[in-house]
Parts: C-alpha cells; sequence; structure tokens
C-alpha cells in the first residue's frame, strides 16, 4: 500500500496482512474553519455532511472493502469485538478487535495515545484509545487480552500523541498513576507546584511491557506542536480529531 505524505504509515516490523494508517489534517477532506481539513470526528462541532465525506475518503484513499469501525469513545476500558453481531450503532467502547479480514478498526484522537496491536502470526489485530484515564484504567492490557494471543507474540505501535514538553497535569494525575506502580514517577517532571510533565507515551509503553509485550514500536511524536495533527490543547473544544487504523487485509 502506497500512500501521499497526507498519511503516516507505521513503522513496525507487522505480518505483511496487517495494514496500518493514521490521518493527517492534510488528507483529502472538505471540512472548513476550525476542523480544516480532513476532521473525522463527528463530535466535536464539525459539519455532519463534511464528517460523512471525510470518512468516505478514508475507505476510498486507503481502498477498504467496507468502512471502518468507529468507536463512541468514553475513555474507559471497554473493547468492542468487531467479529460479533452488532445493532448498527458505534458501540461505546475505547479498543477494538477482530480476527477477520477487510475489517478495519478506527481511533480516534487529539492528543490522547493510539496504540495498534496485532499478533506476530497476523490472526488478529485490535487498535486502543489511551487518554490518561483510559490508560490509567487498564484500556491497553484489556486490548492486549482481547487478542487471545501470548504477550509475547504481540507487537504494538504508539501513534501521534501529545509530548511530555507540552503535557502539564495535576497531582491527581500522577498520584493516580502512582498509586498502581512507583516507578510511574519516572514518567512525570515538576513544573510548577502540584504540577507535572507528563510523559503519556512513556508511561504507556512501561505498562505495556509490564504485561509482557516485548516488541514496542512508534512514540516520538508531539500532537500539540506538529501541526499535521489535530490537538486540544492546541486548539481547544473545536478541535478536530485524526484516525489511526487497522486491518487484516484480505
Amino acid at each position: 500500500m502506497t500512500l501521499d505524505s497526507a498519511w503516516l504509515v507505521p513503522d513496525w516490523p507487522a505480518p505483511a496482512r496487517v495494514r496500518a494508517a493514521v490521518s493527517t489534517r492534510q488528507g483529502p477532506g472538505v471540512s472548513q474553519g476550525a476542523w480544516a481539513r480532513f476532521n473525522l470526528g463527528a463530535r466535536c462541532g464539525d459539519a455532519p455532511e463534511a464528517v460523512v465525506a471525510n470518512r468516505a475518503a478514508v475507505r476510498t484513499a486507503l481502498r477498504l472493502e467496507r468502512d471502518p469501525h468507529w468507536l463512541q469513545q468514553v475513555h474507559g476500558v471497554d473493547v468492542a469485538d468487531v467479529d460479533q453481531p452488532g445493532d448498527g450503532q458505534e458501540p461505546r467502547a475505547d479498543a477494538s478487535v477482530t480476527r477477520r479480514p477487510d475489517e478495519p478498526l478506527a481511533i480516534l484522537t487529539a492528543d490522547c495515545l493510539p496504540v495498534l496491536f496485532c499478533t506476530t502470526d497476523g490472526r488478529a489485530v485490535a487498535a486502543a484509545h489511551a487518554g490518561w484515564r483510559g490508560l490509567q484504567a487498564g484500556v491497553l492490557e484489556v486490548a492486549l487480552n482481547s487478542l487471545q494471543a501470548p504477550p509475547a507474540q504481540v507487537l504494538a505501535w504508539l501513534g501521534p500523541c501529545i509530548g511530555k514538553a507540552s503535557y502539564e497535569v495535576g497531582d491527581e494525575v500522577r498520584d493516580a498513576f502512582l498509586a498502581l506502580d512507583g516507578n510511574a514517577a519516572e514518567g512525570f517532571e515538576p513544573t510548577r507546584p502540584g504540577h507535572w510533565l507528563c510523559d503519556l507515551a512513556w508511561l504507556a509503553r512501561r505498562r505495556l511491557q509490564a504485561a509482557g509485550v516485548e516488541r514496542v514500536y512508534g512514540g516520538g511524536f508531539d500532537t500539540r506542536t506538529d501541526d499535521r495533527f489535530y490537538s486540544y490543547r492546541r486548539d481547544g473544544a473545536q478541535s478536530g480529531r485524526f484516525a489511526s487504523l487497522i486491518w487484516l487485509e484480505g
């Protein structure tokens, strides 16, 4: 699969049938104003018809056999198994999994961390949305378990999220992570009293490695400073959303 510079393709040694891509604001979209131009989020104030057109452009650009499985993300830990019959509505979940070909999974973010998973035998893929709440609550571990494979036989890729230098949080965030793992303190750097710079990608990598995932790739992004991506911290409530997608080729 060859894509133009409007897309980011994960650099990881996934099996050949595992395909993945991340959209950017420069994609073939029609959104205008604060959402220009390739917003894929349906709940951030953009014109609904623009989002529908943009999502259709995803399917065309990636040559997908069907529309991606979009989620109604709520900063929780539920996983949608898209291989099971549904009601036609977007599931309220923050991760998804499939073992069937041509069932693209999609995670929407604008500073939170998207994480893509695949098994080394190429039989299953999963995707997760990890803001600090979901990450602390265990969404990555739940997504990992949904693959039903030994963690040593799973690859993970950390997509674009807010970088440590751009992400200041309060004591409550640091305390929540340290309550589970005292060594998570390494993921925080003090700034002003009661506030810390938080390395979301580092914390995710630590959680995955603790769960037994030895091969973790990606990271090194900062959505707040990289204008290819939407950023809630930079753009506010009218920030659009970009998508991280993964699927098994038929």
